[in-house]
């Protein structure tokens, strides 16, 4: 270990049943992995039989990060979470959550790069580890507390500094739409898998550091380098309104930063101003999550923005509203990114004053402190579409007692009235009544509870939902085929963002097409928005690049939501970017020397591991026809216009046919069956995989 730089070289493993706690040496027996999940899965492949469930003891929870978190490299801040999802349908198979805030730094501090929990709790306990010391602690305490004040109350033992991971009442009461959120609101799901093990938090502080095994001035001037090729939040490289330094604006990008665009609630108030990409001191102002979600009034309650270790672009918005506390007894004072900053705004159609109105800001306050504090997944916005559709089609009033029904204050759900959160997120978290258990399920759980065809879920295109209980994650809207590619892949929403922070990155389309055309071969790779053309091998290579720049991310500890960099804001570089920068990050780091295709092999490697989990989880190799399906409302939206014509994201279905048709060739996989093959294991290293899938007929 000592030869290597970037980990910290240990893996803490925490035996609940037992209490036993041991380590295993990183590099040995995970370096072929990378970190985060690539020890995930390799953890669940070697140790978690299939046929175990989620909440079994047998399950093991995997908080892994990566060789270049709490280093200086951009956007290190990832700590992935792998086990058997819990609202996976209709069984559980092995996916991940991301959570970015402060813990993976801590932890590799701490000494450690993931922690393995296994077994279970005969009582509710936490988990301490501090610069090399871990300990399991009693939380009988801290049992039924919220996130907030249970962080608080670990705070108080173990310092400010310390994050900590921890799971709210819902997760305690085993609801699947459950979250571990750290650092106040950076989450990640699959929360209810440590509620099954009486694992309240996990809480980590270290005062140690990690050594780059490269010289001082090449790292630095890599960290340099990089940063001047980053954008704004999702890697937007083009501002949204005309700048004097830009040759381009895009009124769709979240490069929002302006001159007279004030963070009004900071004291005194901050200029975001013009952002010119040459002053590096200045990328933390150009990305502003509040404005660019909740409109143009959310910019007057702006404080600053927040985020993770090592991070500029600061995508975590902090919001100031003064209303919401005398009106709603919350906090003013919120801060959230995404689907987090939407969470309450989103159950609700409309409100008396338009969508990005004050109502809807304080909806979304409301919304962010109790998902937050109670610990709910809103499933990329799934739960909240849902939750429209059971409502307004009179789905709830078919399944629920009448004495249930009225329980709840209808006409201020209509009126788009924010208290009305205050009725459903506690008793979701509580699981009071049939409403709030079955909508805790998960999707799929939920319509098979109440006896509903996923078809009808799966034909309405406003729900955007597609497969195994989860909704789609940038598809057909984005990139065309190669959304709908990588949204077959997964068994949860694929998390990827590595196509749409391309596409949406906000140069004109003749650029994009020039570094396509470098990237993946032609030009041809991408499109306009909503000017699709026919498939072909080019959109493909662009999937695969792209599912393995998300794996390659989620190991390495770097922020999919942020990269890849592939594109740039600097005009003298010809808007490029650098397909190279993880693998010069990876070996100035390590010392680990790999290039940009050694380390592509690495991912697909985990990758080929994701696949294999699932192929044994399901017990079947077709792939293609159990797995990798699409559902109808991507062929039928919009059926005023055919396919491949400009203006609709609709697919056809021939051609998607072709589409996986030809990414499984680029895969090596079986084009029938989907399923890659014994030599395509053989040939990253997996042959041990191979062997045991062939045992039970599930290789060829």
């Amino acid at each position: 270990m000592t030869s290597y730089g970037g980990w910290a070289g240990n893996v803490l493993r925490v035996d609940l049943s037992t209490g036993k706690l041991s380590t295993e040496d990183t590099v040995e027996k995970y370096r072929d992995y990378l970190g985060g999940t690539g020890i995930g899965y390799k953890v669940l492949w070697d140790e978690v039989p299939a046929g175990t469930q989620p909440f079994d003891p047998q399950n093991k929870v995997v908080f892994a990060t990566g060789p270049l978190a709490g280093t200086g490299a951009p956007c290190n801040g990832r700590t992935a979470i792998t086990t058997l999802w819990p609202t996976c349908w209709p069984q559980p198979l092995v996916a991940s959550g991301h959570m970015g805030g402060h813990f993976a730094a801590e932890l590799k501090y701490a000494g450690y790069d993931a922690v393995i929990v296994e077994g279970w709790a005969d009582r509710p306990v936490w988990l301490s580890i501090a610069d090399g010391k871990a300990e399991i602690k009693d939380a009988r305490h801290l049992w039924g507390q919220g996130i907030r004040r249970a962080t608080y109350e670990i705070n108080q033992e173990m310092g400010p500094e310390a994050a900590v991971a921890c799971i709210g009442p819902a997760a305690e009461n085993l609801v699947p739409m459950s979250v571990v959120i750290n650092s106040v609101s950076h989450s990640a799901g699959g929360g209810a898998t440590l509620g099954a093990k009486n694992l309240k938090a996990v809480a980590v502080r270290g005062t140690g550091s990690i050594r780059i095994a490269g010289s001082k001035d090449e790292w630095e001037k890599v960290i340099k380098f990089h940063l001047s090729l980053l954008g704004a939040n999702n890697q937007h490289v083009v501002p949204d309104s005309p700048q004097t330094w830009s040759e381009y604006s895009n009124p769709g990008t979240r490069w929002v930063a302006s001159k007279g665009r004030l963070w009004g609630a900071a004291t005194p108030a901050i200029d975001s101003g013009a952002c010119d990409p040459h002053d590096l001191n200045r990328i933390a102002y150009r990305s502003n999550s509040g404005a660019y979600f909740l409109g143009p009034q959310a910019w007057k309650y702006t404080v600053r923005g927040n985020g993770c270790t090592g991070c500029p672009i600061r995508c975590h918005v902090m919001l100031k509203v003064p209303a919401v506390a005398p009106k709603y007894g919350i906090p003013e004072i919120g801060q959230n990114t995404c689907g987090g900053l939407n969470f309450g705004r989103a159950f609700f159609k409309s409100f008396p004053d338009g969508n990005r109105g004050q109502t809807a800001i304080e909806a979304c306050m409301v919304g962010m402190h109790l998902a937050d504090d109670l610990g709910l997944w809103n499933n990329y916005g799934l739960l909240q579409r849902d939750f429209q559709k059971l409502y307004y089609d009179g789905i709830f009033k078919t399944n629920i007692g009448e004495k249930e029904y009225q329980s709840y204050s209808w006409d201020r759900y209509e009126k788009g009235d924010p208290t009305f959160l205050f009725q459903l997120l506690p008793r979701i978290a509580h699981k009071e009544g049939e409403l709030a258990t079955a909508l805790g399920l998960g999707t799929g759980y939920t319509l098979e509870r109440w006896g509903i065809p996923e078809d009808e879920w799966k034909k309405d295109p406003e729900l955007t939902y597609w497969k195994m209980g989860h909704p789609k994650h940038h598809s057909s809207e984005d990139s065309g085929q190669c959304g709908v590619i990588i949204n077959t892949q997964y068994n949860r929403d694929a998390q990827c963002h590595s196509h749409t922070n391309f596409t949406r990155n906000g140069l004109p389309i003749e650029v994009q097409k020039r570094l396509a055309a470098e990237l993946w071969g032609a030009a041809d790779a991408v499109d306009p928005a909503l000017a699709y053309t026919p498939m072909n091998i080019y959109k493909a290579r662009m999937a695969k690049w792209s599912l393995l720049r998300k794996e390659l991310h989620d190991s390495l500890a770097l922020c999919n939501w942020m990269g890849p960099w592939v594109a740039s804001p600097l005009r003298e570089r010809g808007y490029r970017g650098d397909d190279s920068i993880e693998s010069r990050l990876y070996s100035l780091a390590t010392g680990d020397r790999k290039s940009r295709e050694e380390l592509d092999q690495a991912a697909e490697r985990i990758f080929l591991l994701h696949r294999a989990l699932t192929i044994r989880g399901m017990g079947t190799q077709d792939m293609r026809n159990r797995h990798d399906t699409v559902p109808d409302w991507i062929f039928e939206y919009g059926k005023d216009k055919a396919p491949f014509n400009a203006g609709t994201i609709r697919m056809d279905r021939e051609d998607i046919r072709l589409a996986m048709d030809l990414f499984y060739r680029e895969m090596g996989w079986d084009a029938k069956t989907g399923a890659p093959a014994y030599e395509i294991y053989r040939k990253f290293g997996l042959e041990s995989v191979a062997k045991e899938l062939k045992k039970k007929e599930l290789v060829t």
